[in-house]
């Protein structure tokens, strides 16, 4: 988050609070859930959505009651981030994320489409009803989402 976001925005990093992934993270993901509440809440929750319809790595049929917690990748997540790796082996296999509850707990929520094989997905979200197969569904109850959908996707 360092690299990719947080040193090219005017951000206090002492108000960003990323799972490290070391152990204690492992033992006691709810830790982030406890201090996001204690802190007041997330004022902006910015999410990229997975070609399957997940966000935040909620991969499909993960409980839309889910707080931070360790989950397994599903191939095709593994496959889309293999982008990011010199070889598909060394992609991680498991994922810390907050879960849906607590993305939803957020006063904003940003969605990002983009790339071409995030058509379906999007499609999906408006196209069908809210559903566990779904995960990014959830965010149709969200009283405050803006979807920013890249120009080459097509909607249906």
């Amino acid at each position: 988050m360092d690299n990719n976001l947080f040193n090219h925005i005017d951000i206090n990093k002492d108000n960003t609070f990323i799972p490290n992934g070391m152990i204690d993270d492992v033992i006691n993901p709810s830790y982030y859930d406890d201090l996001i509440d204690s802190y007041g809440g997330i004022d902006l929750q910015i999410l990229g959505l997975g070609s399957d319809g997940h966000i935040g790595f909620n991969e499909p049929y993960t409980p839309f009651d889910s707080l931070t917690h360790i989950t397994s990748l599903t191939n095709e997540t593994i496959s889309d981030n293999s982008r990011f790796f010199p070889s598909i082996e060394l992609v991680p296999t498991k994922a810390i994320t907050m879960g849906l509850k607590t993305i939803m707990k957020a006063k904003r929520i940003i969605l990002m489409v983009y790339g071409k094989n995030k058509e379906e997905a999007i499609n999906n979200f408006f196209n069908n009803e809210i559903n566990i197969k779904l995960p990014c569904s959830i965010l149709k109850t969200h009283p405050n989402l803006l979807i920013c959908i890249e120009d080459s996707i097509s909607l249906k």
